[in-house]
């Protein structure tokens, strides 16, 4: 069965963006061969994504959001009806409003492999609703004081139990499964 994974690279601070959505932050340090490892993994095991239709609107103006390059089906919700659509090999499914089915959907698809959420929305919706099996972050070492938060906005506390981590280069990764 597919397991839903919160996978992100974030400040030690805990944005997973600037405050303009920007993420040039991310470039720029030395990495080693552990870290395109653990980087590796995730895209050999993703099955499927879930994220945001914002993200989406340039498809067909020729921008390929969320997994293009993994050649996986991404899930994007939406407030509007939306027909399906195929860019290079990959399937962009628009849920309305009901992140559970497109959790569900995206299991479905993933089969036995990870389901990636991407975005803090999202991620915190799938959270509070229980949806998430384990969180995956690449912490970057750098402070940017304000920005976009991953975990900012929940409405209540998530126990985690973890799973691993690791650090190489200049980032740290850390796993961690979510209990309740």
């Amino acid at each position: 069965m597919a397991k839903v994974i919160i996978h992100a690279t974030v400040t030690l601070d805990g944005f997973m963006a600037d405050v303009d959505g920007g993420v040039d932050w991310m470039n720029g340090f030395p990495s080693a061969p552990g870290d395109e490892d653990v980087v590796g993994r995730v895209t050999r095991e993703l099955g499927a994504i879930v994220g945001g239709a914002n993200r989406a609107q340039t498809i067909d103006a020729g921008e390929v959001p969320y997994g293009g390059t993994l050649g996986v089906p991404v899930y994007l919700m939406t407030h509007s009806a939306h027909e399906p659509i195929e860019k290079d090999g990959v399937t962009y499914t628009f849920v309305v409003d009901d992140i559970a089915q497109a959790v569900e959907s995206a299991k479905r698809a993933a089969r036995d492999r990870w389901v990636s959420l991407l975005g803090g929305s999202i991620s915190r919706q799938c959270l509070e609703l229980g949806l998430v099996d384990e969180i995956q972050l690449h912490v970057v070492p750098i402070l940017l004081g304000e920005g976009i938060s991953l975990f900012t906005g929940l409405s209540k506390r998530i126990k985690l139990e973890r799973v691993e981590t690791s650090a190489f280069a200049s980032e740290t990764h850390l796993r961690y499964r979510v209990l309740a």
